[in-house]
């Protein structure tokens, strides 16, 4: 069976405000007017596109979330816990359980499998117990452009890969730059208001192909510039053991496969860098501060496991 191990847990709250926003609870993601994107950010997206956002946009608000947030944590964490059951190990949970329930939460991980995140959020639907509600942000292509990209959203994230960035990852959709402002409004206020939301991030970017799994690909400020806007509760999330091959990954839960190893850090203390001027230098510290966190993660990791 999976193995759970706790940490001391070691949390520092940085005192933060929300900015004046009112915070609208939980199953609540009816942001109104004020983040309905513009006319010029939507008209670059295409019709199949426009259609894609707004229906996945829906299913990730107030009932229809609740119902989609209750088939993940007893489907789709059950076929991964299934999958997975022999080969997992979780540390610092206690960190997790320590965080406020009260504000949303910021997972930042590093990125090598397809499942990185997947199963992140069994480790949270197995072990705690509080109301969670969790969004993957994620590149626009594919998963907004086909309908193919939507089944896979469905099966595999039960509509959490939300919101949709089109100009990033590896094969950018420069042209559609505008709607990706919109869609880091919309972040950022899941990342600001919402008791039990949960957003899993990648500050890398996109996923390192390396065979090095201690090995990093440079921070990207974008996480950074989520974290100054919306100061969210941030906690540094190291995950390892993962491959990409699903059939091969699957079996190896019965025939002897790599342990899958997933740490929770203890929350960042991050006061000093939201102190910091609103500019482009400080995105980047941030994103490298917590990078580097991340990194500190897979030190132990390889003090543990490595041979």
């Amino acid at each position: 069976m999976s193995k759970v191990q706790s940490s001391e847990p070691k949390v520092v709250a940085a005192d933060v405000t929300t900015r004046g926003k009112k915070d609208i609870g939980p199953w609540t993601l009816d942001f109104g007017h004020s983040l309905e994107p513009s006319p010029e950010e939507f008209a670059v997206l295409s019709w199949f596109e426009r259609f894609a956002f707004r229906f996945v946009r829906r299913m990730n608000q107030g009932g229809w979330k609740q119902f989609w947030t209750w088939c993940q944590s007893v489907f789709g964490a059950g076929w991964i816990h299934f999958a997975t059951y022999n080969i997992m190990n979780i540390y610092g949970l206690d960190h997790v359980e320590a965080a406020s329930r009260d504000r949303p939460i910021l997972l930042v991980a590093n990125h090598r499998s397809f499942f990185d995140m997947y199963v992140v959020s069994t480790a949270l639907f197995r072990n705690t117990t509080w109301r969670k509600q969790l969004f993957f942000p994620v590149r626009g292509r594919f998963f907004y452009e086909s309908p193919l990209g939507l089944l896979v959203n469905l099966v595999m994230g039960w509509w959490s890969m939300y919101p949709p960035f089109f100009a990033s990852g590896e094969k950018p959709m420069t042209e559609k730059r505008e709607f990706d402002k919109y869609s880091m409004r919309l972040l950022s206020e899941l990342c600001r208001n919402g008791a039990g939301n949960v957003i899993g991030f990648h500050p890398e970017g996109t996923r390192n192909k390396g065979t090095d799994p201690y090995s990093f690909l440079p921070a990207q400020p974008g996480v950074g510039k989520l974290i100054k806007d919306a100061a969210p509760q941030v906690i540094p999330v190291f995950i390892t053991g993962l491959g990409n091959d699903l059939p091969k990954q699957v079996m190896g839960n019965w025939t002897g496969g790599d342990q899958i190893r997933i740490y929770f850090g203890p929350q960042l203390d991050l006061t000093d860098y939201l102190a910091k001027p609103d500019r482009i230098r400080t995105y980047k510290e941030i994103s490298d501060f917590v990078m580097r966190k991340i990194a500190e993660l897979g030190e132990q990791d390889s003090a543990s496991w490595a041979k």
